[in-house]
């Protein structure tokens, strides 16, 4: 089955193919790392470590950029307000450049929790100043540029196409009905390149202005628009033009826009092939807010005894383009879910590769059926990422294990299974599910024999011992098997 994704570009489902055979060159926006991410804030970066677990086994060489935004990033949209970096500062009591440490260092510890492919490059907007003015002198030499009093903007009348993208109506739009209106600018919908630092303001993170990107020829320091930082590192890694660019829906509109504009306006050519996007997962049917206290992060979810890779199971639950919706319900069936399919993975401990005879068939049936569930699995998750549907596949081939016999539960179709969903899901259901010592299985055995010689006292001495080890056995009709206690 071909690659399939949903396309901003194009409003429908368009077949992937790659500008060079066998590799992606495929951006996603990054965090902005003045606080901690929420759960929400974690949705996107699941699904993009699922899109490029996909591409990989496609066959696909995956080369990715993700950007972290440690400089520029405004509260506002109209490019005014104060920076997100230097107000997390503010609040804290560090500064800018500290508060971009931490919580990069927070960043990506939550992503080894996830269990997320880290990407082949994650430059900071602050190791990019160079390559971003860079880019603000060529769209001025191109005539896109103007300068008011607080920096300099990109015209975005130069550029007709401007409102496709997101679908505005430009002419129709009233001034600040997308983003706060400013008088200086010559289009409420053009947006800033370089801002000036305010001679009533000192900051952590400023940088001299060259003369040659004014108008006026005179300097002052400055920082980076949010989105010039975006264009200028994927273009400085990827190319002019890349096959895939992802981000959450509430880029549509300004953020990925903007992006379009300045890049496609300074290269000539087209930015990205494919534009991907993922729906808000709200908290209990709502926005997540302050106010409400309901942007939970990880480390909420590991205080109340949950694993982040539950919340990986609950975001996977749902399609990438659906609105989803976190309570601790629903993690709370996630956990389950993910634990279940744990105990599902320790068999492969416990089965064989030998065919009994006389299961022969039914064991032959069985096989097939596991390994039909790997190609099932890559099929429904290369049909636009598909992950709601990859989910019922596993369960329904966790079904056919769980009505086995261990007898005839054969294990290498079991294991290559569990390799495909880790592989694709990122579950870490073979990491997470070791063999138990050999201490262990003795006691085992040991209570077999017991129930044999119908010693049950002994037997359920046994049981109880090896429970407070954290294993426990279920009694089946071709024998005993043993499972992670909860």
């Amino acid at each position: 089955m071909s690659l399939q994704f949903h396309n901003q570009l194009t409003k429908k489902i368009d077949t992937f193919t790659p500008i060079t055979e066998g590799s992606v060159h495929l951006y996603t926006c990054g965090p902005t790392v003045y606080n901690y991410l929420t759960v929400g804030n974690w949705t996107a970066y699941i699904y993009w470590d699922t899109l490029v677990r996909t591409l990989t086994a496609n066959g696909l060489s995956v080369t990715r950029v993700m950007n972290i935004t440690d400089v520029g990033h405004l509260v506002s949209d109209a490019d005014d307000g104060e920076d997100k970096l230097e107000k997390g500062a503010r609040r804290e009591g560090k500064t800018a450049w500290e508060i971009a440490q931490h919580y990069t260092d927070d960043f990506l510890a939550g992503m080894r929790a996830l269990n997320l492919i880290e990407p082949t490059h994650m430059p900071r907007a602050t190791e990019y100043i160079d390559q971003q003015l860079d880019l603000v002198r060529t769209l001025k030499e191109k005539g896109y540029t103007y300068q008011i009093s607080d920096g300099i903007y990109f015209d975005t009348a130069q550029f007709p196409t401007y409102g496709n993208f997101a679908e505005l109506d430009l002419d129709a739009q009233k001034a600040g009905a997308r983003v706060e209106y400013n008088p200086e600018k010559r289009n409420a919908s053009d947006f800033a390149l370089w801002k000036f630092t305010p001679v009533t303001e000192t900051r952590d993170m400023q940088w001299q202005t060259p003369i040659d990107i004014t108008v006026d020829g005179t300097t002052r320091p400055g920082f980076p628009g949010w989105h010039l930082e975006c264009s200028a590192m994927a273009m400085s890694l990827l190319g002019d033009t890349i096959d895939i660019h992802t981000g959450g829906i509430d880029h549509i509109p300004v953020h990925h826009t903007n992006e379009i504009a300045q890049s496609e306006a300074a290269s000539g050519v087209q930015f990205a092939h494919y534009w991907l996007h993922n729906n808000h997962l709200k908290v209990n049917g709502t926005k997540i807010s302050k106010s409400l206290g309901n942007g939970y992060t990880l480390q909420d979810l590991e205080e109340k005894g949950f694993s982040p890779l539950d919340l990986r199971l609950l975001v996977l639950q749902s399609h990438y383009r659906t609105e989803g919706n976190f309570t601790f319900d629903n993690l709370t069936a996630a956990r389950n879910r993910r634990l279940n399919w744990r105990n599902i993975a320790a068999l492969r401990h416990q089965a064989h590769d030998t065919l009994q005879p006389d299961n022969i068939t039914e064991t032959e049936s069985r096989t097939v059926s596991l390994y039909a569930a790997n190609q099932a699995l890559l099929d429904v998750l290369s049909d636009d990422l598909n992950t709601a549907e990859g989910m019922a596949i596993i369960d329904a081939a966790f079904d056919t294990v769980l009505s086995s016999r261990l007898d005839t539960l054969h294990q290498h179709a079991l294991v290559s299974f569990l390799e495909t969903i880790d592989n694709l899901l990122g579950i870490d259901l073979l990491g997470t599910t070791p063999d138990i010592p050999d201490e262990n299985k003795r006691l085992i055995i040991e209570r077999a024999r017991a129930r044999d010689d119908k010693d049950y006292e002994r037997s359920d001495e046994l049981r109880d011992e090896l429970l407070s080890q954290g294993i426990a056995l279920r009694d089946t009709s071709a024998g005993q098997v043993w499972e992670y206690a909860q």
